[in-house]
């Protein structure tokens, strides 16, 4: 194991990504930090509700 890995310690560096990229995990972010909507979810699981894909959901709504 490297001193790193047990210290904690990092380099810095970059990473470019796109703009749309980047809202999207944000977005992403927003959405597991809220407590009320992981609750929602979580109860959708329980409950059997169908889950859909985004992405196929939004070809087929032509968005």
């Amino acid at each position: 194991m490297t001193n790193a890995a047990i210290t904690g310690e990092h380099r810095t560096g970059w990473i470019t990504i796109s703009t749309d990229e980047y809202d999207s995990m944000k977005e992403t972010i927003e959405v597991i930090s809220d407590t009320d909507i992981m609750k929602q979810l979580e109860e959708g699981r329980k409950e059997g509700t169908k889950v859909r894909n985004f992405e196929e959901l939004a070809e087929e709504l032509g968005i």
